[in-house]
């Protein structure tokens, strides 16, 4: 225990340092970067043109990091140099045997990840210094760009994308080059070179990376995608959970159900709801909506074979009217309870909404001091308190009254939608976000103490005015 809270104590140090360091296209492991982050990052660079794809991925990353290039390129003062080197030589103990580690990362650590990510750091500059984005200009006019290469990464599985293809194959000897200086090599049953929209050398067009399947299509003028001046481009990028994302899935649906025959519907319930929410959460940024309603007709044809093994001298009907009712308008629904507010329901994945995923700042990060921007999209914030946080989020980063976005500059305060003096209740339903201004003139006109339109409003004080009146000067009040 006290070795690995030595470990969370170095990397609260060195995280700070190197996410200020880190490439803009690097997601894997980091604060406030997600997997869905990568996808989107993909989906930006192919929406408007067909590219290729190189999926590579590094043969045994963690394992193989060079510890002499690692330590160098960490570049730390002597005693933390010393802690780090200290913890990449420490060894293996299996069988009550040692086993030195003289490459790799230690696994399991909290550390680990961190290390992994500044053994990679560089890669995608590297590319980007090969074949960068080149503006063509012709007699003083603007003609267009020459686009260069873009590598996105996700620990160490990345895509390298352009529209031509020697472009990518000369990428590919790049980035195996500038890997052996890390000690590391592509995994040659992992890398390949595909194209989006057309089929390449015999390939499928499209690819599987982190559980999603990538691919374009053609598609006739109805339903072509468009670029940003309205042209019609001919194809459509569409994104979906894989293949093999699906089956594991299912199988291990499948795999629960069939663990508990002799169970109570309640216990098979509650442990088949957390994998379906977890699941289907997790693939709600795509385009999911027909594979959750055929996941839900697969789950509803296996809970039938479950239901009908439990009470096979049983009729159909029976066994239906048992397991299956009508809930929240809702009909034919596996539950333990009929037309009860108590009643335990499973979860279908047709509830979960599909919603699209905002991508992350190309170099943003937790520590940059962007307090309203990190509050709003990820609800919490070291430096805030968590009710304005958590409301920032709610309100997507606009103030409630006036709809314009929140700037770091601006003055926020807490506002009652339903003032206290009218049976307002201290609680976040309550609760709005203003501009200070905004809650000044809201303040105003909503009946809260202390204006003039509250019941407990002070009178405004009158005016004196002098006046002369026949040759005497007279005071009255306005």
């Amino acid at each position: 225990m006290k070795d690995r809270a030595l470990q969370a104590l170095v990397k609260l140090a060195l995280e700070p340092e190197w996410e200020a360091r880190f490439e803009p296209n690097s997601y894997g492991f980091r604060v406030g970067r997600s997997c869905h982050d990568a996808i989107e990052a993909i989906f930006n660079e192919i929406r408007y043109k067909p590219k290729f794809v190189l999926d590579a991925d590094i043969k045994s990353c963690f394992d193989r990091i060079d510890h002499q290039a690692l330590l160098i390129k960490l570049k730390t003062f002597p005693t933390l140099h010393r802690q780090v080197r200290a913890w990449l030589k420490a060894g293996v103990i299996d069988a009550k045997q040692l086993f030195p580690t003289s490459e790799g990362t230690p696994q399991g650590g909290c550390l680990s990840p961190l290390l992994t990510n500044v053994a990679l750091h560089g890669i995608e500059n590297r590319v980007k210094q090969a074949f960068p984005r080149r503006t063509i200009v012709k007699k003083g006019k603007y003609i267009g760009y020459q686009p260069g290469a873009a590598l996105i990464r996700y620990a160490d599985d990345f895509v390298v994308l352009h529209e031509d293809i020697t472009v990518v194959q000369r990428c590919r000897e790049i980035i195996s080059e500038w890997l052996k200086d890390m000690g590391l090599e592509l995994k040659p049953s992992k890398t390949k070179l595909i194209h989006t929209l057309n089929s390449e050398s015999g390939e499928k067009p499209g690819f599987d990376f982190l559980g999603f399947h990538v691919r374009q299509f053609q598609t006739g003028k109805h339903h072509t995608g468009k670029d940003t001046s309205g042209k019609k481009l001919g194809f459509k990028t569409i994104i979906t959970p894989s293949h093999q994302s699906i089956k594991a899935h299912y199988d291990h649906l499948a795999k629960e159900i069939d663990a508990h025959k002799a169970a109570p519907q309640a216990a098979l319930i509650k442990r088949l709801n957390p994998m379906i929410r977890g699941w289907a959460n997790y693939f709600a940024t795509v385009i999911s909506k027909e594979t959750y309603a055929t996941l839900d007709d697969l789950v509803y044809r296996k809970l039938v074979a479950w239901a009908n093994f439990r009470h096979s001298m049983k009729g159909k009907g029976w066994v239906s009217k048992k397991y299956w009712h009508s809930i929240d308008g809702d009909n034919w629904v596996f539950a333990t309870r009929k037309d009860e507010n108590n009643s335990l329901r499973l979860l279908d994945h047709t509830h979960i909404k599909i919603a699209r995923h905002i991508k992350v700042k190309g170099i943003a990060s937790p520590y940059d001091g962007n307090l309203v921007y990190w509050s709003t999209r990820m609800g919490n914030s070291p430096e805030m308190s968590k009710r304005v946080a958590a409301l920032l989020k709610q309100q997507q980063g606009k103030c409630a009254h006036c709809g314009l976005i929140f700037r770091e500059t601006d003055v926020m305060e807490v506002d009652h939608t339903l003032p206290k003096s009218k049976g307002g209740k201290d609680e976040y339903k309550n609760w709005q976000l203003l501009h200070r201004h905004c809650h000044d003139t809201k303040t105003a006109t909503d009946g809260s103490p202390g204006n003039q339109s509250g019941c407990n409003s002070a009178k405004p004080k009158p005016t004196k005015i002098l006046e002369k009146v026949e040759d005497k000067w007279v005071m009255r009040y306005a």
